[in-house]
């Protein structure tokens, strides 16, 4: 398997999950205080929202990809 099929089925792949959730959420830490023997941490939770066309632009490069290079 050469590396323009791995890229085609991973971009076919990625662009299946981003249609099928649609996004990611992730926690980053913001702020850390230490006062002494108080510790206090805030963790901000944040979302990425994948677009449909990016998916769906995704899976139509990973197809022309994977059938156009396949010789």
């Amino acid at each position: 398997m050469n590396a323009v099929k791995i890229l085609a089925i991973a971009l076919i792949v990625a662009g299946g999950l981003g249609l099928l959730y649609g996004g990611f959420t992730y926690t980053k830490d913001t702020h850390e205080a230490k006062l002494g023997p108080i510790e206090l941490s805030i963790k901000d939770k944040e979302t990425v929202n994948i677009p449909i066309w990016a998916g769906v632009g995704a899976i139509a490069v990973g197809v022309v990809l994977l059938f156009v290079r396949s010789k």
